[in-house]
């Protein structure tokens, strides 16, 4: 069944609307704090913002989840050596933000570690704090990925630390 609310939102809202929320600044203190986040274990991580989402693919069910999943691909997120990649999607016309990681990162954090952390970034974002909650996200990342991968001597950086942002 088709949500005609979530059709309009997404057909109706600007593109562009990230800049608002994500402004040249808040980005580069992404990019920062991945890169850091990075030295601590050997973990990977992409940052990705996408405003909306096409029209007929929300007609057609696409959820915010669902997309993650396709950009975890698109993104090669999954392309590590270690496959030790975490990919953090923020969905802005749903608000919504999905972590999702690889298969050698599965082995060892239940996704629900990776809900609480999503969750947590959602609440400062609903506050408008986009910095604070994209920050916060990121540090609590960092703790669960320091824990069950930490930093070896051989820790190359195999995927870009800059947020993508996903137009369409």
């Amino acid at each position: 069944m088709v949500n005609s609310k979530r059709w309009l939102i997404h057909t109706f809202t600007p593109p562009w609307r990230w800049h608002w929320t994500f402004p040249k600044a808040t980005l580069k203190a992404i990019e920062e704090a991945v890169k850091l986040s990075e030295t601590q274990h050997s973990g990977e991580l992409r940052f990705a913002i996408e405003t909306t989402l096409p029209s007929a693919r929300v007609w057609h069910g696409l959820s915010a989840r669902q997309r993650a999943t396709e950009l975890f691909a698109k993104l090669r997120v999954w392309d590590t050596e270690e496959n030790s990649g975490v990919l953090i999607y923020l969905q802005l016309a749903d608000r919504e933000v999905h972590i999702l990681a690889d298969r050698g990162i599965n082995k060892r954090v239940r996704q629900a570690e990776w809900d609480a952390v999503a969750l947590a970034m959602e609440g400062y974002f609903r506050q408008g704090d986009f910095l604070r909650g994209s920050l916060e996200g990121i540090g609590r990342i960092t703790g669960i990925l320091a824990a069950h991968f930490p930093a070896n001597a051989d820790n190359p950086d195999e995927l870009p630390n800059q947020p993508v942002i996903i137009r369409r």
